[in-house]
């Protein structure tokens, strides 16, 4: 399970890139593997402020139709438009071209609650029993 280093993580298998008082979101290496090949995924409009823990789109696979929620509240200044014509970016690229959203961070105190990389692959383990 790749999990870069500068990077923080949900429970939810979200990660994260802060940039100052942004922030890009994709799902995880760990995710992606679980729902394995990505044929679809569904992203908010450019300008919609969702709140932490809301569901911002959705991700389909051939096994599974899974939401992605929002880890920390903002709104949204970009989606990543490649996803639309090549959903497999997620599965091959998850960190990189498979990236999902761009926000605006409209609360960073949140940001305290997310994880490390380290603290991630724990719980990733723990939840795998």
């Amino acid at each position: 399970m790749d999990t870069p280093e500068e990077l923080q993580y949900t429970k939810e298998h979200e990660w994260l890139m802060i940039e100052g008082n942004a922030a890009r979101i994709g799902i995880t290496d760990h995710a992606q593997q679980e729902l394995g090949d990505v044929v679809y995924v569904e992203l908010p409009d450019v300008g919609k402020t969702l709140d932490k823990g809301e569901s911002f789109g959705s991700v389909e696979s051939v096994k599974a139709v899974s939401e992605i929620y929002m880890p920390l509240s903002g709104t949204v200044t970009e989606v990543n438009e490649v996803l639309a014509d090549t959903p497999e970016e997620v599965n091959g690229s998850p960190y990189g071209d498979g990236w999902m959203i761009r926000i605006e961070i409209a609360d960073s105190s949140q940001i305290d609650q997310l994880m490390t990389p380290e603290e991630y692959v724990t719980y990733v383990e723990e939840e795998a029993g």
